[in-house]
This record gives C-alpha cells, structure tokens and sequence, in this order.
C-alpha cells in the first residue's frame, strides 16, 4: 500500500486554513496542524480584535475536531528580523512595503516551510484563496500560480515573490472555492471557526494600529505639507506613452516610469505634519487639512528633508503615472522560462496593488531593469510596492518599484 504524502497545514485559527486542513483530510493526506507565533508585542495590537492566544487556540480546536496531531511553533525572532525590521526600514527611507507578500516568501514559505520539512512533511499547506498549476516538461515540471476562483478573494498578489521550489512545495486546498462555499464547510463540519471575522492588519500579527507601531522606532517629527499645484513646470515635461519605439528611447522611459524628484519652492506650505514616515503617496486620510474643497492627496513624502508634497483632487497629475521601473535585481520571475533578456519586451496585465484591477501593460527589459508601462494612468504608484504582472489568471512575475 503506498505510503500517503504528509502535509504540514499553517493553522491560522481563521475559517479557510481550517477549512483547508478538513479537504486535504477528505484527499487522504497526512496532515499535521501548525500555528505560527509571529509577535509578541501586545502594546500595538487591538487585543480584542485579532489575539494571538485566541487564534491558537481556535486552531487547536480545529485540529482536535479533525483528529489530526497540532502543534505551535514560535517564529517571532524570525518574524522581527525580516518583516518587522524590514518594514521600519521601508518607511523611514520614505518607501512604502508590503509586508503580507515578505511574510509569504519569507516566512510561510521558507522559515515555516523547513520546520515542515524537519517533519518530513512532502508539502505546506495554508488557506490562500489561489490555485496551482503543474505543467509537465521532458526536465523539471513547470509550477504555475494561478488566481483564486473568487475573484473578490484572490491572493495570488499576495504570492507573488514565491519561485519554483516553494511552488513545489505548496499546496492551496481553498483555491477552487468561493468563499461563501468555504463557510459552508466549515458549518457542516462545524468547525469553531466557520462564522469568525476575516483577520485584518499585519500578516499574522492581528489588527494593529500602524502609526502605534511604526512609532515604536520612528518618532514624530513636525515638517511641512507643501501643496503643488497641477498647472506647476515639473508636469509640462511629463510624457504620455504614445508610439511603438519607446524601448529605443531611454530618456522617453526615464520620463514615463521614474519617480518625480521635489522640492519645497514648487508649491505652498498650507500644514504641519508630524513626520513624513508615517505617509504614503496616494494616502488620503490622516492629514488633517481642511477647507481644501477637493480631497487632499499625497503626492511624494521626503523624508530626509521631512517634507510631504500633497496635489488637489484624484486627477492630480502628481498622482497619475503611466509607468514604474524595477532594478534588476529586484525583478522576480516565477516563471523563469518566460524571463526577457536584455533589450526584449512583452505585453502582460499588470497590478501594484491588492484586489486592483489588473491593466495591460508593456515591459521592456534593459540592462539596468524593468520598465512597465501601462496602456492606463495608474493612481499612487509608491517605491517599495510590488508590482506583479500576469497572463490571464496565471501570475507570471512581480518586482519592487523602484
């Protein structure tokens, strides 16, 4: 009789990795429950909103349901050391990060991934709303990521930095589902879980107040709110990708898809605020400007000089840009057969933002990087996102912008 596959399940005590801990079950795995303790700090999270005492208790509930062996394992030293640090980083160099996709590749699908392997796991599991695919070559198979069925729900955004080996590795039992389906399951299984609220905030911390936590290690500091006018000289120059030679034209490119450069003399001061870390272009909330008539947003953040530059209304040309640039280093291909060479360029949709639409987008490949250009404007593209392109359903690749 052959041996079943082990499979190590990211119990979260929310409903979808029960959910899919109770499928793999039904597809006759070996399954082992596993909570991953991320944080220790109580002082920045709304305790009743997202504990994590409350979530590993649910999961051990879940797992007892199921009769299947359960165990919490405490990543928080790795946690702080790639995440957290990572992200007090991010903001104090002004850029914004995202860091549910690090904890994804950092931590579920590589410090979690290899405790699983200790236990001579064949795969992970966890309740991701995305698919997987396997496309079989004369070498190694192809792992593809494919989006979740429930287009209101699908994480493969959230994914999107995984490569082949953790794909190999990975198994999205909730992927074909929609969610209300899940629910469904989980009530007839009546799992402790099956009507708990989606966790929001930080992955794996709970809902935590950011500004609360990023002022643990970045301190408030009064600057000024410079508002830019849109009719200002630093737009008259900005292009709007027009004609097919754009890749034979750098200083094109470096127009389309790098980021504006600043300064105090280009608007008015018209606030205060109490420190450029803590925003983020295309932020709205949180200045606290009145009588503005159109809505305030944030155009560019300075935080060496401590500056925040804001525009009036969503058409603001300070918050449109046709196009962003990835370093080469910092390009992601979880496809690497379809990676361009130097001087190649391919059409793909594109997102840089969760539940975003996707766009049609061009990507130039250059010895210096990847420059993306949209067929549309895209609202409050940020340094330290991710850009993330696709083919249909499947995700393809995805890059920090620079």
């Amino acid at each position: 009789m052959e041996k079943k596959k082990r499979v190590v399940v990211g119990l979260s005590g929310g409903v979808d990795s029960s959910v899919a801990a109770f499928l793999l079950l039904q597809e006759g795995y070996e399954v082992i429950g596993m909570f991953m303790k991320n944080w220790h700090d109580e002082s920045v999270t709304i305790s009743n909103e997202c504990p994590w005492m409350e979530d590993s208790t649910d999961a051990m509930l879940v797992a007892e349901k199921l009769g299947i062996p359960f165990q919490a394992i405490d990543l928080s030293e790795d946690y702080r050391e790639r995440i957290v640090d990572y992200m007090f980083a991010e903001y104090k160099a002004g850029r914004t990060p995202n860091p549910d996709i690090l904890c994804n590749r950092e931590i579920k699908f590589d410090i979690f991934l290899k405790a699983a392997e200790k236990l001579k796991a064949d795969f992970v599991a966890t309740g991701h709303y995305c698919q997987k695919g396997i496309i079989p070559t004369e070498k190694e198979p192809i792992y593809q990521l494919i989006a979740g069925a429930d287009p209101n729900k699908d994480q493969s955004y959230f994914l999107c930095q995984l490569n082949q080996y953790q794909l190999s590795k990975a198994l999205f039992p909730i992927g074909h589902l929609q969610k209300s389906e899940v629910r469904q399951i989980a009530k007839e299984q009546e799992l402790v879980t099956a009507d708990k609220k989606d966790s929001q905030g930080l992955c794996f911390i709970g809902k935590v107040r950011l500004p609360d936590f990023l002022q643990q290690q970045l301190l408030p500091k009064k600057g000024d709110i410079i508002t830019v006018s849109e009719d200002a000289a630093i737009y008259s120059n900005r292009l709007v990708p027009v004609g097919p030679d754009l890749s034979e034209d750098q200083e094109a490119l470096d127009n389309i898809c790098m980021p504006l450069t600043y300064s105090p003399d280009l608007g008015k001061k018209i606030a205060e605020h109490n420190g450029a870390h803590y925003f983020t272009i295309g932020q709205r909330k949180g200045l606290q400007v009145g009588g503005t008539g159109k809505p305030l947003f944030v155009i560019a953040t300075d935080t060496k000089e401590n500056v925040i530059y804001t525009g009036l209304g969503e058409d603001h040309p300070g918050l449109l840009r046709y196009g962003l640039f990835v370093p080469t280093d910092d390009i992601h291909w979880i496809r690497t057969d379809r990676m361009l060479a130097v001087g190649e360029e391919a059409r793909y949709q594109a997102r840089i933002r969760y539940r975003q639409p996707l766009t049609d987008a061009t990507l130039i490949q250059k010895e210096n990087g990847l420059y993306v250009i949209f067929d549309q404007a895209q609202r409050g593209v940020a340094s330290g996102q991710f850009v993330a392109w696709y083919d249909g359903t499947e995700a393809i690749g995805s890059g920090t912008i620079f």
